[in-house]
């Protein structure tokens, strides 16, 4: 798979929010290795590591671990670009949604995303958005999530006139010592030490018109949108079957079959389609499989054997074996690293 990257319009907005918090972003951008020059460039990208050092660069010159959630209250929809256009001229807020879950490749291909409906959480008629936030070698802070939740719930409430709130929040890792920038930021319970990073809206916002939608523009801009995808499309298959395998690790043993059922081809056709990007179902499952496993075992409250179940395996000896061979130690030495680089 080739390197994960971010669209630099994103990166822009960051780095504007950061000088509005006072940081040197020039020196924030010099030491992340990130040209500033190249964030106003035209499709420009930048790697999703470089975007992680940025974050962890101004955590520590901020002495602000709630750095992410900084004026929360601040649109900021030029983040979105084309994108964007394509959710304001939907019909509602749940069709925006469904076009940024459509479309999120154009901002990063990092970003795995999905939309679902579950009746019984949180009451009836809640609708919940839950994504994982890929890295590549160096961890995603926590910050760097935190920024991407309110900018998407500032952008919501941007495009429909009203204040969109979420009606709950989940995080999964330990609850900070000052909950007050979460509590203003998110304005809803917050449940820490949860399984995915996930934020939950009633469906009656969410099916709201919005004064924004035109049928014709929509078509104008789903139809840009996806010229404009179709330049990222040497990666393609490879990025909608990591996405699906995302989605399903928690069943168990991923299946070519039933993942390219999922991508509407054959099995064969994946086959040929991830040869041609130059790698292989097995490798794209073993990819994911190592860039999680990054992820779930620096979350303290996730057990061994959880973090194995989440990544699909049947027992924690399989797990075991794979840390060996990605990390070249055991998952509990693996975390224990973890622990001490933070």
């Amino acid at each position: 798979m080739s390197q994960l990257t971010t669209a630099a319009i994103w990166v822009k907005g960051v780095a504007d929010m950061l000088a509005a918090e006072g940081l040197d972003v020039a020196a924030l951008l010099r030491d992340a290795d990130i040209d500033p020059a190249g964030l106003d460039a035209p499709d420009a990208r930048v790697a999703t590591d470089k975007i992680s050092l940025l974050w962890q660069l101004a955590v520590e010159r901020s002495g602000n671990p709630a750095i992410g959630l900084a004026q929360h209250n601040v649109p900021r929809p030029a983040n979105f670009d084309v994108v964007g256009y394509t959710m304001m001229s939907c019909a509602d807020l749940l069709g925006a949604f469904e076009r940024l879950e459509r479309y999120l490749r154009i901002l990063s291909d990092g970003l795995a995303m999905t939309l679902k409906d579950e009746p019984g959480k949180y009451g009836t008629g809640r609708y919940g958005m839950t994504f994982e936030l890929i890295g590549g070698k160096r961890p995603v802070p926590r910050q760097r999530v935190e920024y991407i939740m309110v900018t998407v719930i500032g952008f919501l409430g941007w495009i429909s006139g009203r204040d969109i709130r979420p009606v709950a929040v989940e995080l999964p890792y330990p609850a900070p010592q000052d909950l007050a920038p979460y509590r203003a930021a998110f304005r809803c319970p917050i449940t820490f030490d949860a399984d995915s990073n996930s934020f939950w809206f009633a469906r009656a916002d969410l099916v709201l018109p919005l004064p924004t939608s035109n049928p014709v523009l929509s078509e104008l801009h789903e139809r840009y949108a996806g010229d404009y995808l179709r330049r990222f499309q040497q990666d393609g298959v490879s990025y909608r079957a990591r996405e699906a395998i995302i989605r399903h690790l928690p069943d168990g043993e991923p299946r070519r079959d039933r993942i390219a059922s999922k991508l509407r081809m054959s099995e064969r056709t994946l086959q040929r389609r991830l040869e041609e990007e130059k790698t292989s179902f097995v490798d794209l499952v073993d990819r994911t499989r190592r860039e999680l496993a990054g992820q779930y075992l620096g979350r303290l409250h996730l057990s061994l054997g959880q973090a194995a179940y989440l990544l699909g395996y049947a027992d924690q000896s399989s797990f075991f074996r794979a840390c060996k061979r990605w990390f070249e130690v055991s998952p509990g030495q693996y975390r224990n690293q973890l622990l001490t680089a933070s």
